[in-house]
């Protein structure tokens, strides 16, 4: 799939939904945002807002007017999901943004978002664009347990903290599909691999496991993923989301053995982004400023365990 492809999601018995490679961080096959066409069309997350034009295109490949569009709904707002938000409501005048209530003052007024984006996401930032906010009267706050009705579908919001306290995963019932946000890693389809997600500074290990099982519960089989595109896990969702876990667990153990190994949060960092994967997928770039990233959370989350 390349950068400003639309496909359709026929895993499983999905129908109506679309996805879109956003060409995040200049990357394809990194980033995905979601497109449903119902009777109130939605967009799930919006992207880092570089190549917004994209998702304007995308939606006009699936016969979405920006007069028709009623949805937005956020997981969660680092920036790689909601940065484009504020300027797809600005060209969809009659779409209300759903986002998590904990962050919802950060699309309002994303300043204090950029800063901390800013300071975790280092020379990536380079890839973005500053945010444009998204006017309060147009922000649906949303809870645990809410639905957002779309018609023949409706987003069942599930909080899924242990990425971000302000993250959230949507159940689409009528799919049997969830839009797991990152609480389920990111699927790599190239090479068929599940890999980590530990951002700073929120990530949470036990709560992430928490999350894995919530997602359990709901049984699904298809998992949207933003990172990236469908995945098809049948009857097989516990096992699937298990490996996920075990993937999780594994790497903090790693990060954790090589702290007490060099004795230094630097040469740790610059440890894992010289033995990056991924590289001949993603490119030398960024799968070494993933790793670092991911390092930097566990690092902090093994901080404030210790």
């Amino acid at each position: 799939m390349a950068i400003g492809d639309v496909r359709e999601v026929t895993a499983g018995d999905c129908s109506d939904c679309y996805y879109l490679d956003t060409g995040m961080y200049e990357t394809s096959g990194y980033g995905a945002v979601y497109i449903l066409d119902d009777d109130r069309p939605a967009v799930v997350d919006t992207g880092i807002g570089t190549n917004y034009d994209l998702l304007r295109e995308a939606l006009a490949e699936v016969g979405i007017d920006r007069e028709d569009l009623a949805v937005i709904a956020l997981t969660h707002v680092h920036l790689d999901h909601a940065g484009g938000a504020g300027f797809l409501a600005a060209d969809c005048p009659n779409a209300d943004v759903y986002v998590p209530s904990l962050g919802a003052d950060h699309i309002a007024d994303p300043s204090r978002l950029v800063a901390g984006t800013k300071a975790a996401v280092g020379d990536q930032w380079d890839h973005y664009v500053e945010p444009e906010p998204v006017p309060e009267d147009r922000i649906v706050a949303i809870e645990d347990g809410d639905d957002i009705d779309l018609g023949a579908h409706e987003l069942r919001v599930h909080a899924a903290p242990g990425h971000a306290p302000h993250q959230v995963v949507y159940e689409d019932s009528a799919n049997d599909a969830v839009f797991v946000a990152d609480a389920a890693g990111i699927w790599v389809p190239d090479v068929e691999r599940i890999r980590p997600t530990s951002p700073p500074s929120n990530f949470d290990l036990e709560q992430c496991l928490a999350d894995v099982e919530m997602l359990q519960s709901l049984d699904p089989v298809v998992l949207l993923y933003p990172h990236f595109g469908p995945r098809f896990v049948g009857d097989d969702a516990e096992r699937t989301l298990d490996e996920y876990a075990t993937v999780l667990e594994e790497w903090v153990d790693r990060v954790a053995d090589k702290r007490r190994d060099l004795a230094d949060d630097e040469a740790v960092l610059e440890y894992f982004a010289e033995e990056a994967e991924l590289a001949d997928v993603w490119g030398r770039e960024k799968a070494s400023e993933e790793a670092k990233l991911n390092t930097r959370g566990v690092l902090g989350y093994l901080d404030h365990r210790g």
